[in-house]
């Protein structure tokens, strides 16, 4: 199996669904990611403020952020190669790099919980 790997920018915890202002993205890909997992996918989450070192000690990351900063992160690799940058990978395309035969929702976007609209 593939192993996910998303470098977060800065963030005040290791999910960034924390205090007053959330950013919904963040809270979507949060949901994602635990669906994603429970389905057996290997997705791990890095933190700029948190894990500084895992971002200068790889090198394909290293070289992203000194050719692009980072206001383009998040950076999602998937076995150590670019797959996305500049936003949160979807629900749909968590599955499909993990090869996940799931239930993504219906309109190729994330969904709270699952897709249960009364949450």
């Amino acid at each position: 199996m593939k192993t996910i790997r998303i470098f977060d920018p800065a963030l005040c915890c290791s999910t960034g669904v924390c205090g007053t202002d959330i950013d919904q993205a963040l809270v979507t890909c949060a949901a994602d990611i635990d669906w994603a997992t429970r389905q057996g996918a290997r997705i791990e989450r890095l933190n700029l403020a948190q894990q500084p070192l895992e971002f200068a000690q790889n090198p394909v990351v290293s070289a992203f952020l000194a050719r692009s900063g980072a206001d383009s992160l998040p950076l999602t690799l998937i076995d150590d190669e670019i797959a996305l940058a500049g936003r949160y990978p979807t629900r749909n395309e968590l599955s499909l790099w993990a090869g996940i035969n799931g239930e993504p929702s219906s309109n190729g976007q994330s969904a709270c919980c699952g897709g249960n609209r009364s949450c």
